[in-house]
């Protein structure tokens, strides 16, 4: 059975070995609620916290302050083993010495489960993971995918309440990855386990998530859908860091509209706008129409790039900063060249004001 798991106010300070004064805050102040059977994905940079903050509710490391509870249950104080919840690491973790099958079995094992409840345990997993012709091989003759369903099988044969996962595809090719977040998100909402999954590929986070949260320098910057965290980032560091986005200057014209590179745009969701307030907005480059014609806003293409499927390109506009454009399915009539007057026209729904 699945549990939510909160966080109230979770703080982890490190002393440094070489001056002691002058503590790292590698987590501050966080307070986070996961909804039983959800998976929650902790995103940011290098360095941010996330795995810290993950392996406090593992139990690995211990908080300087606040607390950690699975369901009605306080954790603090409670051993890493006896959380009930279990780990998928980036290295695997598998035991070279052991097939397949020993390590899944291992955990098992040490819990002196009958033989008859392991066995059934045990190969009911290795079906779900696919990896059902090769318990008896060594890992030593598996591909890297097949190493990490091996890690995701050991943590789901304990039947956790609560399942971690850090940064656990990073060591794969880019289209195993791919192929690995499917499977483990399927399994994810098949088997209905809380989850909490760590990692810096904005893409993993966006395409596994129930919600994420994006965090940087040990703190929460905004928690959400990934719709939400997309389209309506709560400042200009999400902005930034999700994906490709133009933040531009402009200034408000009106309860509802705003001028942006001297062009007055209407706006379809916004805060109340003091005329004249200057602002900064957000506009993903994929909800700008580009045309020969007929746009809002005139400009000139200073790059072309053809990236499949898709055409970027790079527009310089009088009185602002080059924009940049995503036009989808750039094969079906030839790209606009380097120096060609082209005129743009973002969707009203997709300007978001920062705030």
């Amino acid at each position: 059975m699945a549990e939510n798991v909160r966080i109230v106010g979770l703080s982890k300070r490190f002393v440094r070995p070489d001056d002691p004064s002058r503590p790292v805050l590698a987590v501050q102040d966080v307070s986070l609620d996961v909804e039983a059977g959800r998976l929650v994905t902790l995103l940011g940079p290098s360095g941010c916290g996330k795995s810290t903050l993950l392996r406090m509710v593992a139990g690995f490391e211990e908080p300087t302050a606040g607390e950690i509870w699975f369901g009605d249950r306080r954790m603090n104080d409670v051993a890493p083993n006896r959380r009930d919840a279990t780990m998928v690491f980036q290295s695997y973790a598998i035991f070279p010495h052991l097939s397949v099958y020993e390590n899944i079995a291992f955990g098992l094992r040490l819990q002196k489960l009958a033989r008859a409840d392991l066995a059934r345990r045990v190969d009911r997993v290795l079906e779900m993971t696919g990896l059902g012709g090769m318990a008896q091989r060594a890992p030593s003759q598996l591909s890297g995918g097949q190493q990490q369903r091996v890690a995701l099988a050991r943590a789901i044969v304990m039947e956790p309440r609560v399942l971690l996962f850090d940064e656990p595809l990073s060591n794969l090719d880019a289209k195993l990855r791919e192929q690995m977040r499917i499977e483990i998100r399927e399994l994810q909402q098949r088997l209905g386990i809380t989850s909490l999954y760590v990692t810096h590929d904005q893409v993993e986070a966006m395409s596994i998530s129930d919600r994420i949260v994006v965090m940087n320098e040990g703190r929460v910057e905004q928690v959400g859908t990934p719709t939400e965290i997309y389209s309506r980032p709560a400042n200009r560091f999400i902005a930034d860091f999700i994906g490709k986005a133009n933040i531009l200057p402009a200034v408000a014209a009106g309860p509802s509209e705003i001028e942006l590179a001297g062009v007055r745009l209407a706006l379809a969701d916004a805060p109340a706008l003091a005329a004249g307030a200057p602002l900064t907005v957000v506009i993903r480059p994929e909800a700008i129409a580009i045309a020969a014609a007929g746009g809002a806003i005139r400009g000139r293409v200073a790059r072309a790039m053809f990236l499949g499927s898709i055409a970027e390109y790079l527009v310089e506009v009088p009185g602002s900063e080059p924009w940049l454009v995503d036009s989808g399915n750039p094969g079906v009539s030839p790209l606009f060249a380097v120096g060609e007057e082209v005129f743009l026209t973002p969707a009203p729904a997709a300007i978001h004001v920062l705030v």
